[in-house]
């Protein structure tokens, strides 16, 4: 649920009027880009990542779900991204914009991500169920090379 929607809306409007493509690609002191291979532990990488650059801005206490989402949303790029055309990697986004922390993960697919409803005893499809559940909001936009970033959105308080 989202808890302070002007907030909220703001933080999705800087993020689309610099573009996820830039972000992806500059260095700026409220971000953090990584690249990641197609591989498995690619998966272990994003949340190591995410707990220490949130760590580093004294966010310590999101780091357990931050670290979750993360791990869904770069076990889909690696899943459906690997056999899309164009780049050979996925890329780990973090952005700092108080009150919120906004990760992303970009892929190579064009396909859109769709929630489903959660088989509890299936091991897969549940992803996108997590990425809501612990997020307060999520959704993706396309990039200007092609493919996708896929994005959660946390309230890191005042």
């Amino acid at each position: 649920m989202v808890e302070d929607p002007l907030a909220t809306a703001d933080c999705l409007q800087i993020t689309r009027e610099v573009g996820f493509d830039q972000l992806l690609t500059s260095a700026k002191p409220y971000t953090t880009a990584c690249p990641l291979p197609f591989q498995a532990d690619s998966v272990k990488t994003a949340r190591d990542v995410t707990r220490s650059t949130l760590a580093r801005w004294g966010l310590s206490e999101l780091g357990d779900d931050a670290a979750l989402v993360v791990s869904e949303l770069v076990t889909n790029a690696v899943r459906y991204g690997m056999y899309a055309h164009g780049s050979n990697e996925i890329t780990l986004l973090l952005m700092r914009v108080a009150p919120h922390v906004l990760l992303a993960v970009a892929d190579p697919s064009d396909d859109v991500p769709r929630r489903k409803e959660p088989d509890f005893i299936s091991e897969n499809g549940r992803g996108l169920y997590i990425v809501e559940t612990y997020s307060q909001c999520w959704g993706w936009d396309p990039l200007r090379r092609g493919g996708k970033a896929v994005w959660a959105l946390f309230h890191a308080g005042p």
